[in-house]
C-alpha cells in the first residue's frame, strides 16, 4: 500500500496533531466572530448549540458544552440577563428546566452560526469537493462515536 510520503506528498503533522491544530483554528474563528458580535466565545457556543430548536436541558447543555454545572449556570445567567435565552419549565420533569433562545437570541444565534460556518467554509474553499466530503464524513463519524 502506498503511503502519502511514497506518493510524493508532504508528510503532515499526523491525524491527532492536525485535529488539535484545527481545534485551535475553530476556537480562533469563534473568538473573532464573538468579538464582532459583542458576545463571549462561550456565549457564541451556547447560542450555536441552541439553534437546534426546542430548547435544551441543563444536563444536556453541560455535556454538549463540556461545562460543570456551576459554570453552565453562570453562562446561562449572563445570557439570560442579556435577553438572549430564557429558562422554561421542562414538561417531562417539573424539577428541571430547558434553556431556549429568545427572539433576539435566535436572531443573534443565526447570524453568529452563519458567520462561523461561512468563515470555516472559506478556509476549505480551495480543496477539491471530494476531499471536503471525505473530511466531513470522517469528522461526522468521530463525533458520532463521542455521544
Amino acid at each position: 500500500m502506498e503511503s502519502a510520503t511514497d506518493a510524493g506528498a508532504r508528510p503532515g503533522p499526523g491525524f491527532a496533531a492536525a485535529l488539535v491544530r484545527m481545534s485551535h483554528l475553530v476556537q480562533h474563528v469563534f473568538a473573532d466572530v464573538s468579538r464582532e458580535r459583542d458576545v463571549t466565545p462561550q456565549q457564541a457556543q451556547l447560542l450555536c448549540v441552541l439553534t437546534s430548536g426546542d430548547g435544551v436541558g441543563m444536563t444536556d447543555l453541560s455535556r454538549l458544552l463540556h461545562l460543570e454545572k456551576p459554570s453552565l449556570t453562570g453562562l446561562v445567567d449572563r445570557a439570560e440577563r442579556r435577553g438572549l435565552v430564557r429558562r422554561v419549565r421542562d414538561d417531562a420533569d417539573r424539577r428541571a428546566c430547558r434553556v431556549e433562545l429568545t427572539p433576539e437570541g435566535e436572531d443573534l444565534a443565526v447570524r453568529v452560526h452563519g458567520e462561523i460556518v461561512s468563515r470555516l467554509e472559506a478556509l476549505a474553499a480551495d480543496l477539491p469537493g471530494e476531499d471536503r466530503l471525505r473530511v466531513a464524513d470522517t469528522l461526522t463519524i468521530l463525533l458520532a462515536q463521542t455521544r
